[in-house]
């Protein structure tokens, strides 16, 4: 066959071709010119090899990243040419033609190679430029491939790969929906899933035992490190006649062997531990927990009830016991001050040191009494040259103190980095009250099935609900939450009643379940792993953005296409919009 650009892939070339005629095309990644002898290395997606002319001239007009196709022969390096840091460092081709098929402008935005080096911003408008860089390739290659894996993992399960619309009803699922005008319906609306989740649960109403799909899911949410605005994917799945268990085994097996997989070699531990969300948030701060951190919160509430020291008492204190850390500088703790401030804590954080005789050595000290230095002491089990910090705030303890702990565990190194450390999260409320709205409200998945069901309900205050929902969690970050589904429509009836639905509301917000649920529903349950947050963690990167090949930017911009843009005022007349 005539190859028209190439005929083969540097990976496929080393010394056993030498004095063979091939074509190669990439991009042109260096022009080095050694006292009028030019080389220029060529690259593609494999690799990179070396070209050389007898005759310069032939590569005049050449500029960086413009995409050639070469003709030549391959020949092989004197030793002391050698190159090491790739695959064909030994051989080079000696051009004998060389076509330009797409010319690259004389300036570059950024270097190519090193583009991982400079602002997100203008990586992500030249993103065609950035992600030619090989390792920026590899995450996305390493995405791909991860995904390849999943799908095989659940096909071998006997789960069904099915789609499920991207144009829908919006539904108050927890975050605000994009909202899609309707040309054909004057005045009614389209809206983008924030997750296939009534789908789901209605293919489990259709007779399909085990459905999965890598899912996109949309949501107006501000970025953060490990969310991207807009979009996000993944493994959606669901299992019908399935109990909390069943759905809890195929997470587990898909994150270990997922991770087993790719990891690179890190450490997992298994069986991966399971706590209930009081017991997460009364140990670690947090329902997503890095168990890598072996600090833990203990509560001191109870040992300063009735202190005279005002910032402690009528509030929650929670306390971290460190060991071995009495000799720490003044500065170590002075930066721990700042951050407490840089988190909302006004007066930064009080402390403890004990000495050798169990006395404490602290400013916070003469403010207490014998009885609460010795419950203080066989509370927290406190030892010679132990620290002792305390965190006490009416609103946010929990939250603070889990920064504090993470906080500790970096300074402190306590934290392996080669590890996974997973744990699965379960029994979370069903209900809050929100001061806001003034009333109660779901705390996570309003489709999930209250334990003890319909008695629960009508007995228990909304506050000591709790559901048949879990997640799981990985260092620190939420990998996947799941649930039992609520499958009867009773259930579901006084469940959205007391969240402040009328049946109404039910019947227009929910009309395809509240339908469903009325011709033999089967029990159901399932979770969803988001897949770039997994890849995330792969690639051991801080943001979620490099797992993804077209990102919008953290502004929520997309600046390569540059939306969000304004629309001709016939589109805005089609779908019967005026802005005001």
């Amino acid at each position: 066959m005539d190859h028209k650009y190439r005929s083969h892939m540097c990976k496929d070339l080393d010394e056993s071709c030498v004095e063979k005629e091939v074509r190669v095309a990439g991009f042109v990644e260096n022009i080095r010119d050694h006292g009028g002898v030019i080389f220029v290395d060529v690259r593609d997606s494999s690799g990179e090899i070396q070209l050389v002319s007898n005759d310069d001239a032939i590569f005049d007009g050449i500029t960086r990243e413009s995409s050639v196709s070469v003709s030549g022969v391959i020949r092989k390096r004197s030793e002391d040419d050698y190159n090491d840091r790739i695959s064909t460092g030994t051989i080079e081709l000696l051009v004998s033609s060389i076509d330009v098929v797409g010319k690259s402008k004389n300036v570059l935005p950024f270097e190519v190679m090193t583009s991982h080096e400079v602002s997100e911003d203008v990586r992500l408008k030249y993103r065609y430029l950035d992600l030619r860089n090989p390792k920026v390739k590899e995450n996305i290659i390493l995405r791909s491939q991860v995904i390849d894996y999943l799908r095989s993992l659940m096909k071998d399960d006997q789960f069904l790969e099915i789609q499920t619309p991207i144009l829908t009803a919006s539904s108050p699922e927890g975050a605000r929906d994009f909202i899609v005008p309707s040309r054909k319906f004057h005045g009614k609306f389209y809206a983008l899933p924030q997750a296939p989740q009534q789908f789901k649960q209605l293919l489990m109403c259709s007779g399909f035992d085990r459905y999965f799909q890598i899912a996109p899911c949309f949501r107006d949410e501000d970025a953060r490190s490990d969310r991207v605005y807009g979009e996000f994917y993944q493994l959606d799945l669901e299992m019908a006649f399935a109990e909390e268990e069943d759905v809890l085994q195929v997470g587990e097996k898909i994150f270990t062997k997922t991770f087993e997989k790719f990891g690179g070699g890190k450490k997992i531990l298994t069986p991966f531990p399971r706590l209930t969300y009081r017991e997460s948030m009364e140990r670690f701060g947090t329902d997503k927990p890095d168990l890598r951190n072996p600090l833990e919160l203990i509560d001191l509430t109870d040992v300063f009830r009735e202190t005279t020291f005002r910032p402690f008492r009528g509030v929650p204190v929670k306390g971290i016991v460190v060991p071995h850390i009495f000799d720490k500088s003044n500065s170590w703790f002075s930066e721990l001050g700042d951050y407490a401030k840089s988190i909302g804590m006004s007066a930064g954080i009080g402390y403890f040191k004990v000495d050798q005789d169990l006395n404490f050595i602290g400013p916070i000290d003469k403010f207490l009494s014998e009885e609460e230095r010795e419950d203080l002491i066989s509370v927290a089990k406190l030892k010679a040259e132990d620290v002792i910090f305390f965190i006490a705030d009416r609103t946010h303890a929990y939250s603070y103190s889990s920064l504090i702990r993470d906080e500790l565990g970096r300074k402190l190194d306590l934290i392996d980095p080669n590890t996974y450390a997973f744990a699965i999260v379960k029994d979370f409320p069903m209900y809050e009250w929100s001061e806001e709205e003034e009333q109660y409200i779901f705390t996570h998945n309003p489709f999930s099935m209250p334990q003890g069901g319909m008695d629960a309900l009508l007995h228990k205050k909304p506050e000591d609900v709790l559901a048949y929902q879990f997640d799981f969690v990985c260092n620190g970050i939420e990998m996947a939450s799941g649930a039992v589904r609520n499958h009867d429509l009773e259930i579901m009836r006084k469940a959205f009643a007391i969240a402040g639905y009328q049946e109404e509301d039910l019947k227009q917000r929910f009309k395809a379940l509240y339908e469903a649920f009325q011709y033999g529903a089967p029990p159901h349950a399932g979770m969803a792993p988001g897949i770039d947050r997994m890849i995330m963690l792969l690639l051991d990167t801080e943001s979620i953005r490099d797992t993804i090949a077209f990102p919008l930017a953290a502004s929520g911009a997309d600046l390569l296409m540059g939306a969000p843009s304004e629309v001709s005022e016939t589109q805005l007349r089609e779908v019967h919009i005026k802005i005001r």
